[in-house]
């Protein structure tokens, strides 16, 4: 399916908040204030994925430090609409994301996906995001999650 993408509008708020909630359970998703807390951070960068203009999905990804200094990235968010995953757009969003925070000069990029989500889990470790530890009690309701990272170096150098 063509796929195209692009950067966040503001116009686009109330789509993303929609799929936002439709992707992940209450507990999970994120409140309004927080999802524009997120969009609003000078240190964020949000890729839209549209099939058909309609928005498919989007990724908000945060690079953390200065440049010439250890910069780390960080994944907020990956949402695809059930209807589009499985269909390469998860894959294209990830590639950009990292291709933003390398090009601000993040060496390595963090995430946190929930220890239950096994479909997520082997999302993250197919795209060379490994386990490094676990935060109990991350999510509401006492949810674990996996700490997840991936080097960028170790890509440049294959």
């Amino acid at each position: 399916m063509p796929t195209s993408l692009r950067p966040y509008r503001p116009d686009d708020f109330e789509t993303l908040f929609e799929i936002d909630k439709a992707c992940y359970p209450p507990r999970i998703a994120y409140s309004r204030r927080e999802l524009r807390a997120f969009l609003g951070d000078p240190g964020a960068d949000c890729v839209i994925a549209e099939v058909e203009n309609k928005i498919a999905g989007f990724i908000i990804a945060e690079a953390e430090g200065r440049p010439g200094r250890a910069v780390t990235g960080h994944i907020v968010t990956i949402d695809v609409l059930d209807p589009y995953r499985r269909s390469g757009i998860g894959s294209l969003l990830i590639s950009a994301a990292e291709e933003h925070l390398a090009a601000r000069g993040a060496k390595q990029i963090e995430l946190e996906t929930a220890r239950d989500n096994d479909a997520a889990i082997a999302f993250w470790q197919k795209h060379g995001y490994r386990t490094r530890g676990i935060y109990e009690h991350y999510y509401p309701g006492g949810m674990d999650a996996f700490s997840m990272v991936k080097s960028l170096r170790e890509n440049k150098e294959k």
